[in-house]
């Protein structure tokens, strides 16, 4: 497989991760940082910014996995692509959101 079918999965899960709290912050009608508030990540959005925030990044993520090239799932290097991707992000997006909700 070439190379940058791995990078797109890396990516794939990054978006699908950062999707998760804009999407539930969103559709359960709370404010939640975003890059449209301001200042960018730091203010908040409305709901309705952030459940179509998350719906993008989820489209963005699906596109990645599914339109780069054949994803196997299983215990394979596209799996593991997809996961590093969502593990960095997430550990990115706690300290993030944990500042600019604790400041």
């Amino acid at each position: 497989m070439a190379w940058y079918a791995y990078l797109a999965y890396f990516f794939a899960g990054f978006f699908l991760a950062n999707g998760v709290p804009h999407f539930v912050q969103g559709i359960s009608g709370k404010k939640f940082p975003s890059p449209f508030a301001s200042p960018p990540g730091r203010g908040e959005s409305p709901p309705l910014v952030n459940a179509l925030w998350g719906l993008a990044n989820f489209f963005i993520g699906y596109t990645l996995i599914f339109e780069v090239s054949d994803f196997h799932f299983g215990m394979t290097r596209d799996v593991l692509m997809v996961a590093l991707g969502a593990l960095f992000i997430s550990v990115i997006l706690s300290v993030t959101f944990g500042r600019a909700r604790n400041s």
